[in-house]
């Protein structure tokens, strides 16, 4: 069923996406796909930072349009209100499951994510501003969106094994995004990840130097390079 926004070009519309995206790293799933393209297409101009969340995630499609694009399908989505926008950029189809999607068109019914919030939601909200509250964390000065090149050692790498090694590193501050295979030559590839740091809570050159490229990552990266770097 598809996830539907209102008013994006008003003050109301950007606090409703606001507080979606408060628990969230893109409209659908858990990459960016077509769904943040078109409401990124939505939006008259960049947020205000009064919007930290939809800043934060304008900001990481910009750059992943602006160095990777995005190919991701994602699972539909409805824009309307004040956004001048084009037809085309208004919704995309659903894909995640068309038979419901026909079952669901007879009912009229589209979901508004913005109407009543579940338990659950306001639940997991209150639970998350009482974590920052209790950790003595103010506001996030800033984040960073960050491309790196993550090299094999050789062509007989297992590059499925690399990139899950790569993204079982976790820490505070960090989120891993998007990845593609990138041919080097002679039949070698290399991995191109997006990250989303938290400036404060993590260096780019510590997580490469203390993280990537010890045991037991090493067994797969042999080395990796900042591509773009990208405040948000």
């Amino acid at each position: 069923m598809a996830v539907a926004f209102y008013d994006l070009g008003l003050a109301s519309g950007l606090k409703k996406l606001d507080e979606y995206l408060l628990t969230r790293s893109y409209i659908t799933g858990y990459q960016a796909s077509k769904d943040d393209v078109t409401v990124h297409a939505a939006l008259p101009k960049a947020p205000s930072s009064e919007f930290v969340n939809v800043s934060r995630w304008y900001n990481h499609i910009e750059a992943l349009l602006r160095i990777s694009g995005v190919s991701e399908e994602g699972c539909g989505v409805i824009v309307e209100g004040l956004a001048p926008i084009t037809e085309e950029a208004v919704a995309t189809p659903p894909v995640c499951d068309t038979k419901s999607a026909a079952a669901e068109d007879d009912d009229d019914d589209d979901v508004d994510l913005f109407g009543e919030e579940t338990e659950e939601e306001k639940k997991a909200a209150e639970e998350r501003a009482a974590a920052v509250k209790a950790s003595g964390k103010k506001k996030e000065s800033g984040k960073s969106s960050v491309l790196l090149d993550v090299k094999p050692w050789d062509d007989e790498t297992n590059m499925q094994k690399l990139e899950e090694a790569v993204r079982s590193v976790q820490m505070e501050g960090l989120l891993w995004g998007a990845s593609k295979l990138v041919p080097v030559g002679y039949g070698i590839k290399k991995m191109q990840i997006m990250m989303t740091i938290v400036d404060d809570l993590v260096s780019v050159d510590t997580l490469i130097e203390d993280h990537l490229t010890v045991e037991p990552v090493n067994e797969y990266v042999q080395s990796c390079d900042i591509v773009a770097f990208n405040k948000i």
